[in-house]
């Protein structure tokens, strides 16, 4: 209380450090849901380069400390925790195609690399959670969370992963396509791309059913796909 008798006003308490847990998967493994894997994917909203999935079964007696959501990462770090989540966890990737894009469309076209990765594992998980609000379609129980990445610790370490692969793969093809600067916007809509693609014209890693892409080449522009109706 201040001195003429008003009480002091409360500064806001700062938002709290949120960060992924192993709290899911440890009930599942108590319910004898032997191994429970995280699937996430990097990629949807680039003009250029595929969508890359991964899957991911965490050893919950080595656990890589500071798993997060790979968008809170810098590079440096997802760097450093990929290298210790393929060391301890059992890691499986697959890719969707600007091809595969185009035909099915992004949202179908995630879902189906995000079930490929999980069917590449090498062990076969009993439990499979997803970032997001759509299940895939995979031969075991499979279990959507919106905001996953940034809750459950198999799904961070899952977009850490495809993270610094599709980062990597980029950094290829920025060799290979010198101009559009792919190593260092990795695809998205950036005003470097933009003014590579007015010069250069887009190359075969290009999404042709994205609307700038689509729109230099005089293509017709797909109609977006509607969200899906989520459950009451």
């Amino acid at each position: 209380m201040s001195r003429n008798g008003s009480p002091t006003p409360r500064l806001p308490l700062p938002d709290p450090d949120v960060r992924p847990t192993f709290r899911r998967e440890r009930r599942a493994i108590n319910r004898g849901m032997v191994p429970v894997a995280g699937c996430d994917e990097a990629g949807r909203g680039p003009l250029a380069g595929p969508v890359v999935a991964a899957a991911v079964i965490l050893d919950p007696a080595r656990i890589p400390r500071g798993l997060d959501d790979s968008k809170k990462l810098t590079p440096e770090v997802r760097e450093k925790l990929y290298l210790k989540i393929c060391a301890s966890a059992q890691v499986a990737v697959a890719f969707a195609p600007p091809t595969r894009i185009d035909c099915d469309n992004i949202r179908q076209a995630s879902l189906w690399a995000l079930a490929r990765a999980v069917r590449a594992l090498p062990v076969r998980p009993r439990l499979v959670f997803v970032d997001g609000c759509d299940r895939i379609a995979v031969s075991c129980d499979c279990e959507a969370v919106i905001g996953g990445d940034g809750l459950v610790a198999s799904i961070a370490a899952a977009s850490i992963v495809a993270k610094v692969t599709r980062d990597r793969l980029m950094a290829r093809l920025g060799l290979a396509h010198p101009g559009y600067g792919f190593e260092r916007h990795m695809g998205y809509s950036v005003p470097e791309h933009f003014e590579a693609l007015s010069k250069l014209g887009p190359t075969i890693h290009h999404r042709r059913s994205f609307a700038p892409v689509a729109e230099l080449l005089g293509l017709a522009i797909p109609a977006e796909e509607p969200p899906p109706e989520l459950p009451l």
